[in-house]
């Protein structure tokens, strides 16, 4: 069964719509479902596929209502009297009443529009699950690039602290210009870093409410609202894919428009027929050429039986529907092939990233454990004296860089950890999973 989609916003988005463009000057946090409810509702493709589903409910009323019975009136009253004899005895007013009563080709073409209410279904749930993977890879980018932003401020901060300690030592003659000379190129090469991903976090807030209809800049990610993205393997055989489904249904709905034109060839079409007139004699001599006055009331009824002999007409019908339903199938296993060659991809991408995301975060760790380790020894010394072959003392400057190299590996983790959960994504839609990813949504 068909469940009726209703494109307005529910009553809960809108009150947060409202609190959201209200709070939209300072930015408010919003959360990863209530992004993807917005992004849904506003999406243009999940629209037109709602308009696609209402048009293929209207095919299949259309195709099953020929056997209703239809009701005609007309009425034709003459302007100027009639002279001589018309073909046909004059009526004021007359009803008629058409229904078909028995036609195999009919059936074929119900069977179709049934098809094709499916495929316009299919194709809507393929349209949802396009823009929630949209606008969770946004809305999750968007948040691991402000959370590598706040690093990058830290890594500018001690880079500044780091210009001003080699300023000195500089002018002190311990160290020379080059050093100073260094730590400014680093600072130059953070700044850089800090002002791509400020440009990055712009054009994901773009992208966000280009989606979700919010002003830009209105929607600030809130961490605990992303769950976990199921775990899955790309070696398991693909779900229902809306995609293909849609495309298998259309196919179908080709084939069985096809059968019906062809079959139109070659059996015959019952149909009923009623109609009363209701004579008259005025502005016209009809009498005068029947044996007796012409009777007000006439009825009649019956059926009539269309036998197909010859129609070249039709018989092209068939051909064209024919290669269209060919088209379509041809279509559908590409559409299965093409899926079957992104998993594949995806299957062997995921498995890079999260040998990468491995490595990223073990770095991660080692960086953090090294600057534990050189804020020690600024705080108590290196411990082995000052005597011949014992290790040097730990520098300010050595502090900062530390600082700055785990500040990096942090954010090349949230880097590697990003593109690893895209990935995870990409796959629960290729395999036809992406289902669970918005019931985990809803549950979290």
């Amino acid at each position: 069964m068909i469940k009726r989609h209703n494109p307005a916003l529910p009553s809960a988005l809108i009150a947060g719509l409202f609190t959201l463009i209200t709070a939209a000057p300072s930015g408010a946090q919003v959360s990863l479902r209530t992004v993807v409810e917005l992004a849904q509702s506003h999406s243009t493709p999940v629209h037109l596929a709602l308009a696609d589903i209402n048009k293929a409910r209207a095919v299949l009323s259309e195709s099953k209502d020929v056997t209703i019975p239809s009701l005609g009136f007309n009425t034709g009253i003459p302007v100027f009297p009639e002279v001589g004899f018309t073909g046909q005895p004059p009526s004021i007013w007359n009803a008629t009443i058409e229904s078909l009563i028995f036609s195999i080709p009919q059936k074929h073409y119900v069977d179709a529009a049934k098809s094709g209410l499916q495929a316009a279904a299919s194709r809507l749930k393929d349209a949802q699950e396009q823009v929630a993977l949209d606008a969770s890879s946004a809305y999750i980018e968007l948040d691991a690039v402000n959370r590598e932003l706040e690093a990058a401020q830290a890594q500018e901060a001690s880079a500044a602290h780091l210009v001003a300690i080699e300023q000195q030592r500089a002018e002190a003659g311990v160290d020379p210009l080059h050093a100073l000379l260094e730590a400014k190129l680093t600072a130059a090469n953070l700044k850089l870093n800090r002002v791509h991903l400020e440009a990055r976090a712009s054009r994901l807030a773009k992208q966000l409410a280009d989606l979700t209809g919010l002003p830009v800049g209105s929607i600030q990610p809130d961490h605990a609202s992303i769950p976990e993205i199921p775990q899955i393997r790309g070696d398991e055989k693909p779900n229902n894919v809306s995609g293909i489904a849609a495309a298998r249904w259309l196919s179908l709905a080709k084939q069985q428009q096809a059968k019906g034109d062809q079959e139109t060839n070659y059996v015959p079409q019952l149909s009923f027929f009623a109609q009363y007139n209701r004579n008259t004699t005025i502005l016209n001599s009809v009498n005068q050429f029947f044996a007796k006055p012409l009777p007000a009331n006439n009825f009649a009824s019956g059926i009539n039986v269309n036998i197909p002999l010859f129609d070249m007409t039709h018989r092209a019908k068939g051909r064209e529907s024919a290669a269209d339903a060919l088209r379509a199938r041809v279509e559908a296993e590409q559409a299965e092939h093409q899926n079957d060659l992104q998993i594949a991809d995806l299957t062997g991408t995921l498995r890079e990233l999260d040998a990468q995301a491995e490595v990223a975060g073990l770095k991660q760790q080692i960086a953090s454990d090294d600057l534990k380790t050189v804020e020690t020894q600024l705080e108590s010394g290196n411990g082995a004296g000052a005597g011949p072959g014992a290790p040097a003392q730990m520098s300010p400057t050595q502090e900062q860089l530390a600082r700055i190299d785990e500040r990096q590996k942090y954010e090349d983790a949230q880097e590697a950890q990003l593109n690893l959960a895209k990935a995870r994504l990409g796959l629960l839609r290729a395999l036809g999973h992406m289902q669970d990813w918005l019931s985990e949504l809803h549950a979290h």
